[in-house]
């Protein structure tokens, strides 16, 4: 299928693995010149090296996004970008009784202001332009809340009660903003949860990464590559009447009806 979006720019936040380097790449092979972003500078300029292959232009930024001196290096290496994919790394996981206002202040500026930030820099070339896309990779504890993700929980359900309001806004102006919602990938982010599961339970990684596989109907982890896909489709112009969705991502985890 053609997307329809080759010669368009994007900005693609934590992209140089995991789930926004899966985002990074299906836009890439889609013909959408890059700038993508993350706080490691050798992973993310061979992960830039790598999407180059595809024939379009990739600016590696090295900046961390969730402060403001991070996001002015991004918007200037792309004031005005037709795509922005909206991504960072969720707060650690604990029990409620661990939380201090500090750590929800982290884990707001991480997973709620900073894409907001984000979205009010760049929306209103967009709408000017009369075309754009806005994707936020959020998670599936959005729609089915995690018990020892409360931080993640609280941020990104934040999140995207803003995006409810403000997509619905901008619609009429081209404009589409929806969150993918992952449940269980085979990233970092996995593992470091699967550790904390081998910790708890005294069980290997192996036994870990089995049980958790099988709370999941589809009885394995996602891939990047598949959540790129679907993050490219949104971002694409058969996508204009799709506004404000939280779409799950997550082999059937959550079990709900709507």
């Amino acid at each position: 299928m053609d997307l329809g979006i080759k010669g368009k720019t994007a900005i693609v936040c934590a992209a140089s693995k995991g789930l926004g380097r899966g985002c990074a790449e299906a836009l890439a092979q889609a013909g959408v010149d890059l700038v993508i972003n993350a706080r490691s500078i050798g992973p993310l300029e061979q992960a830039a090296v790598e999407l180059a292959r595809h024939g379009v232009s990739v600016t590696p930024v090295a900046a961390d996004i969730t402060t403001n001196e991070g996001r002015a290096a991004v918007l200037a290496a792309n004031p005005a970008p037709d795509i922005l994919v909206n991504n960072a790394g969720g707060p650690p996981p604990g029990m409620w009784s661990d939380w201090e206002r500090e750590d929800f202040i982290k884990a707001l500026d991480a997973n709620m202001l900073a894409p907001i930030a984000m979205m009010k820099a760049t929306l209103p070339a967009m709408m000017e332009r009369g075309w754009g896309r806005v994707v936020n990779i959020t998670s599936q504890s959005v729609k089915s809340p995690i018990a020892v993700l409360g931080l993640s929980n609280s941020a990104r359900a934040g999140l995207t009660g803003y995006v409810a309001g403000t997509a619905r806004q901008v619609a009429g102006a081209g404009v589409t903003i929806n969150n993918l919602l992952p449940g269980i990938h085979a990233t970092d982010r996995a593992i470091s949860l699967d550790q904390g599961v081998m910790a708890a339970q005294g069980i290997t990684m192996e036994q870990a990464q089995a049980q958790r596989a099988a709370t999941i109907p589809a009885g394995r982890y996602g891939t990047p590559d598949e959540f790129g896909a679907m993050c490219a489709f949104l971002c694409s112009k058969h996508a204009g009447f799709i506004v404000g969705q939280n779409i799950l991502l997550d082999g059937g985890a959550v079990n709900a009806t709507l």
